[in-house]
Formats: structure tokens, sequence, C-alpha cells
């Protein structure tokens, strides 16, 4: 499944969803042991899961009756990768930046 940066951001614009991913970067989690540490119901948990799961964040895996959520870290290095191209250009700028003040001193 090819995972667009797009479609990572949208699904970390919902804070519900940002929490549920900072819950799993201790490891794999249920939907029951999320919903008990979060403010939301079990079904609202579930949706959010499939949120992220569809944008490459999450994945799950059966665990005999148990369906266990962990980080997906293909989804988190698309959104890096997408971010890298602005910190890059955001040095460029900034040297660019201190050359002309640096020539302006002189």
């Amino acid at each position: 499944m090819s995972v667009s940066a797009s479609a990572v951001l949208d699904a970390l614009g919902d804070a519900n969803r940002r929490a549920i991913l900072e819950r799993l970067t201790g490891g794999p989690l249920a939907v029951g042991v999320l919903a008990d540490r979060l403010p939301i119901s079990r079904p609202a948990v579930s949706q959010h899961l499939r949120v992220l799961k569809e944008a490459g964040l999450v994945t799950e895996s059966s665990v005999g009756t148990r369906r266990l959520y962990r980080i997906d870290s293909a989804g988190l290095a698309v959104v890096r990768e997408y971010l890298d191209g602005f910190w890059g250009s955001a040095l460029d700028n900034f040297a660019r930046l201190a050359e002309a003040e640096a020539e302006r001193k002189e």
C-alpha cells in the first residue's frame, strides 16, 4: 500500500488520533486498553484506529480474539520525508539571510 504525506498529515490533524499514536509508542495495544486510557469511547477509538491504519500509521495483528495495534514506521517515514523537504529549504534560506547580513555588516 502506498502511503501519501497528505493522508498521514490529515490523520494526524485530530488530537485523539495523535493521542492514540503517542500511546502506541510504548508498544502494541488492544482497542480496549487504548479506550481505557483515553476520554473517548471504544467505538470512537476503533474509528480513529481505522483512519490511522488507512493512512499507514498503524498496523494490526490478531492475537487470539484480540487485535493489537502498533505503529507502522512506513507512514512516519513518509511524513518525515515530506517535512525534511521544508527543512532543507529553510536551511538554504537561513544561509542566504546570514550571508546577506554578514555582507551588510562589512
